[in-house]
């Protein structure tokens, strides 16, 4: 379906306005121009000219003294769960897109549409109605990089068979299933693996794989059916910088074959004589099951592929670090087979350990998983400050914990997270007392404050450390402010640090208390009838929780909970404690609202 509608039509506009102005812009329709008051509708030959008059017209021609509008023509049926966000910023890297997405609920689905503008186009598929909703009303004309961005909703095929959907304005085409099928747009193959392929390459030939005004990039970008990311920011000054292919694994592969033979040309033309391996990051919780069992895997990737492979060290591993660099030599053939069958294993792993997780089921609610980034649709899960994030490479997860750059996860973090946790569309802010060691203080706030503002930029949360109560006081409180995702990764940092910092010994385990504020009304929940919750509680998730009796409410009404415990038992804990403050808040609610046929209380008379 190619059928557009164009809206803030003027009334003096006629049938052959728009025929000259298609005829002007070289547009082609296949059919004549339906006019109406106000608005007017067409059909394009394919899909493609669809996009082009969207692109060309669109906010931008004006038409009797009026700006006309171009979007696809939809069904209100049809109108559901899809949406399509236009004029993205060109340089904008998938993480940042993904964990701004992510804010308004669980995205099943977010591919890329391939159009000759400079900015770029996706389609956009969410878990339910009221996230789309809340999306368009949220993202249309908001400001990103200077660039407004235009969101519309596009035709949902389902939606039709299941009744007439909320309204909402009209929308686009859609262009084919989610990331695993096709885009439709030619022949282009389907849409991108989970796990991007990263690379690092000599920093000298970075402006050879960019080319002249970003000639070279673009023709790989549309060669390959790619986006791909050149971190060269990241780490000012290094030999070598990264670079990020999202695309199927064919795309993933033959865009490394492109700039490996960028690299090889431009070598040539500046007498530059050294050899030029193929270095590929991955994070470490994959490295294991690529190396195999004595090294069987990666020996046997090398004999069927006949390169030599190198893996760097645990060593260089950090917090905001944790990819290793798998070195691939040989020739270009070589090296570009053996990235297929490395990225292979790789994407087996990260496949395994989502089956992992899918098994478990809601061990800890409220966490919204794409905003977290444990799934690539929310890669790195950002709050209101995600357009500081540093790049993938800059930071990953928590190497102690396991979290990855990728949105994947270890199989340990797999054995207590749930995939199917519900999330909220607008979660609550909340706020966590994490008390640390006392001289663990400089740590946590690092080098003229850059370790807490770059901790507080990853996680979207407000954190802060709260004076010494007194000159010898052994611990201090971390203040952190944030929803659920962002209390999730700002904790998980602060425990990661203090472990990497060896304020904990190598074999123990970092144990913190994290005091919570619960209503005084519902502490009693919480610690449930004869202790019978409270040791649920501790039972459940390895946590210490204590509600003290003999506290006095603050001038909120509200009592402190106290839980004690490592990093996972201690977000399990916070976690199910907020589902029984918002099941009392429900509860509430409920109770307010009159009952059916209830007539209101008169008023009193005087």
């Amino acid at each position: 379906m190619n059928k557009l509608y164009i809206g803030n039509v003027s009334a003096e506009t006629s049938e052959e306005d728009f025929e000259t102005i298609f005829e002007q812009w070289k547009i082609p329709h296949s059919g004549p121009f339906l006019v109406k008051t106000g608005y007017a509708f067409v059909d394009c030959p394919d899909e493609k000219a669809a996009m082009r008059a969207i692109d060309v017209l669109s906010g931008k021609v004006e038409l009797h003294g009026k700006v006309l509008e171009v979007e696809h023509s939809v069904p209100k049926r049809q109108r559901s769960c899809k949406l399509q966000i236009r004029n993205i910023p060109p340089h904008m890297q998938w993480e940042v897109l993904d964990s701004m997405l992510a804010q308004y609920g669980a995205v099943e689905s977010c591919e890329q549409v391939n159009t000759d503008t400079e900015t770029a186009v996706v389609n956009v598929r969410y878990a339910a109605k009221d996230q789309a909703r809340m999306a368009m009303e949220k993202l249309n004309g908001s400001m990103m990089e200077n660039y407004a961005l235009k969101v519309s909703y596009i035709p949902d095929e389902t939606a039709a068979t299941e009744g007439p959907s909320a309204g909402g304005r009209r929308g686009f085409n859609a262009r084919g299933p989610p990331r695993s099928g096709s885009p439709g747009l030619g022949t282009r193959p389907k849409m991108q693996s989970d796990i991007p392929l990263r690379m690092l390459v000599p920093t000298q030939f970075v402006g050879a794989i960019i080319g002249k005004e970003g000639a070279t990039i673009r023709n790989i970008t549309k060669q390959t059916h790619s986006k791909i990311d050149i971190h060269r920011k990241e780490n000012a000054g290094a030999a070598e910088k990264p670079i990020t292919i999202h695309s199927t694994p064919e795309g993933c592969s033959k865009a490394c074959r492109t700039i490996m033979e960028i690299m090889q040309k431009e070598a040539l033309d500046t007498k530059f004589t050294e050899e030029i391996p193929l270095k590929i990051l991955a994070h470490n919780n994959f490295v294991g099951r690529l190396i195999g069992k004595e090294g069987r895997n990666l020996k046997k990737i090398e004999q069927d592929t006949g390169t030599k492979i190198t893996i760097s060290p645990l060593q260089d591993l950090t917090l905001y670090n944790p990819e290793r660099t798998i070195t691939v030599k040989g020739s270009i053939e070589a090296c570009s087979r053996a990235e297929e069958e490395v990225m292979k294993k790789i994407r087996e792993s990260y496949e395994s350990d989502m089956a992992a997780m899918n098994l478990q089921s809601n061990l800890i609610p409220g966490l919204n998983l794409n905003a977290l980034g444990l799934f690539p649709s929310g890669a790195s899960g950002m709050g209101p400050s995600m357009s500081n994030v540093p790049p993938p490479g800059a930071h990953g997860g928590c190497a102690s914990f396991g979290c990855s750059p990728y949105g994947g996860e270890g199989p340990f973090w797999a054995s207590l997270l749930s995939a199917s946790s519900q999330p909220l569309a607008q979660p609550e802010s909340e706020t966590v007392h994490l008390f640390i060691p006392a001289l663990a203080v400089g740590a946590i706030i690092g080098k003229q404050g850059q370790h807490i503002k770059q901790l507080s930029h990853f996680a979207g949360a407000s954190i802060k450390i709260a004076p010494a109560e007194g000159m010898d006081a052994k611990q201090r409180m971390v203040i952190i402010v944030g929803p659920p995702e962002a209390q999730f990764k700002a904790q998980c940092r602060i425990f990661g640090k203090l472990k990497e910092e060896n304020f904990f010994g190598p074999k123990e385990e970092v144990k913190l208390e994290a005091h919570i504020k619960v209503p005084s009304f519902a502490a009693g929940r919480v610690i449930g009838k004869g202790g019978k919750t409270v040791n649920e509680l501790q039972n459940l998730t390895c946590a210490e929780v204590v509600v003290p009796r003999d506290q006095t409410p603050d001038e909120n009404d509200q009592v402190i909970v106290k839980i004690s415990g490592h990093f996972f038992a201690c977000q399990l804990a916070q976690r199910k404690i907020q589902e029984i403050l918002a099941q009392v808040r429900r509860q509430q609610q409920q109770q307010l609202k009159p009952a059916p046929g209830a007539q209101p209380p008169l008023p009193r008379r005087k």
